[in-house]
């Protein structure tokens, strides 16, 4: 007797759930077009001949591609130290930001804390009120950090929506391995930085690429408290740029090696400019970004639903 072999099922599929799929699928890759169209649209305009770019005649493929507008902007003043600011201010913040953050979030999730309630309440109604522009200011040059470094570090190292979510994850989590630390005669330090902070991956990840976006992307810190050049930020010197993009295609056309674009599709244009500035300073970002993708979701998550 021949044995039988059971053939697999074919699991029938309604009609509306194939039709809702559909629907699903196109609505997200329209979606996803939409946003990912406008950094195309800005490279391809880098890259494609300035003179159709200036016409807006680069809309979808490239023409004419060159590299020369990335050497131009290369070229102008202050890029180099723009550049080592804004790297600088996007580390040094993030790590201070993301530490300073998740221990105020540990610390008010010990019982034993004192005025536990009042001093969170106190931390979480600063979202909510500030003391405006002047009084900022003020504040930044009594204590003498206009036109120094630390100004783009100090004022964010504690942001109370970064304790508020640190907080949350910690009570959605177990008790149990902080007890067993303190059973062991562990030290809140020690708790913090063998337990807390390994345990604690995914919720540090996006706190981390908060603040780094956050950072990278500042540029009125340094339209308000610096007038060094030295320690201008790129995302400042594209505010300037973007500015003077007139004034700056002529200063690039007529210096330096004129016959090498002399040209209508090397000359510098102020869209050229503008263009070739916002890759510049969007693009280092947009990689950094997708490392910490995997963490995203899930840092999210964790503790958003209390059962």
């Amino acid at each position: 007797m021949a044995n039988s072999e059971k053939k697999p099922t074919m699991k029938k599929v309604a009609a509306g759930d194939v039709i809702f799929n559909i629907l699903n699928y196109t609505v997200f890759l329209i979606y996803t077009i939409l946003c990912i169209y406008p950094f195309y649209y800005l490279i391809i305009n880098s890259i494609s001949n300035n003179d159709m770019s200036a016409n807006g005649l680069v809309n979808f493929i490239p023409h004419g591609i060159h590299l020369q507008n990335y050497k131009d902007v290369m070229k102008l003043k202050g890029i180099g130290s723009a550049m080592l600011v804004s790297v600088g201010r996007t580390v040094i913040g993030t790590v201070c930001t993301v530490l300073a953050s998740a221990f105020m979030g540990f610390i008010f999730t010990q019982p034993k804390l004192w005025k536990k309630k009042l001093l969170y309440r106190f931390v979480v109604i600063t979202m909510y009120f500030n003391a405006g522009l002047i009084p900022m200011f003020l504040t930044m040059k009594t204590f003498h950090l206009t036109n120094t470094f630390w100004v783009y570090i100090i004022p964010a190292i504690i942001n109370p929506f970064d304790i508020i979510m640190m907080k949350t994850y910690l009570e959605s989590s177990p008790r149990s391995l902080e007890e067993a630390a303190e059973v062991d005669g562990a030290s809140i330090l020690t708790i913090f930085t063998r337990v807390i902070l390994p345990t604690s991956t995914p919720i540090l990840a996006t706190l981390a690429i908060w603040a780094a976006v956050g950072q990278w992307n500042a540029f009125q810190d340094t339209l308000l408290y610096v007038t060094d050049q030295n320690l201008y930020s790129l995302q400042y010197l594209l505010y300037t740029y973007i500015n003077q993009a007139n004034s700056l295609a002529s200063v690039l056309k007529n210096s330096g090696n004129v016959m090498s674009i002399a040209n209508l599709a090397t000359r510098q244009t102020p869209t050229s400019i503008r263009m070739t500035v916002s890759v510049v300073v969007v693009l280092p970002i947009l990689f950094i970004y997708p490392m910490f993708q995997k963490y995203f979701v899930k840092g999210i998550m964790i503790g958003a639903v209390k059962g």
